[in-house]
């Protein structure tokens, strides 16, 4: 089992990039740039910071000069931030037995254990920003 998918991770990976060269450039920041220096794939790098965009994290610029900038601070763009755009929200479960909710769902001494852990990573998740990883 992945905890952090594929798109997430190229996401973290180009922001955490994207937070190193705007310290010393305030300035938009190209796709071919982040494929370069961290050697991510174009054709799946465009979509992800596209979607980045969309969800508000980056601003999109077109054209010769276009790129990607950031939109919110890299110190107030947490880890599960970037997580819910690819994956959805942090869960452990989903108390699904054969495509219905299970009906032990009340009682389920597991659903407790989890939900105390998943309350727990969620809370680790979202003391990590963009910041704290460069």
């Amino acid at each position: 089992m992945n905890f952090i998918s594929r798109d997430t991770d190229y996401a973290v990976r180009a922001l955490v990039y994207m937070t190193k060269v705007s310290k010393k450039k305030n300035s938009v920041i190209t796709v071919d740039e982040i494929v370069r220096e961290e050697d991510l794939p174009e054709r799946f790098l465009r979509r992800i910071l596209q979607r980045l965009a969309k969800n508000k994290i980056l601003s999109s610029y077109k054209g010769n000069q276009g790129g990607f900038s950031f939109l919110k601070s890299p110190k107030n763009i947490k880890l599960t931030d970037v997580i819910k755009v690819f994956q959805g929200e942090v869960k452990l479960t989903n108390c699904l037995l054969k495509g219905s909710i299970c009906p032990e769902l009340k009682t389920c001494a597991l659903r407790k254990k989890l939900n105390q852990i998943e309350r727990s990573v969620g809370k680790k998740l979202r003391d990590v920003t963009i910041t704290s990883l460069v």
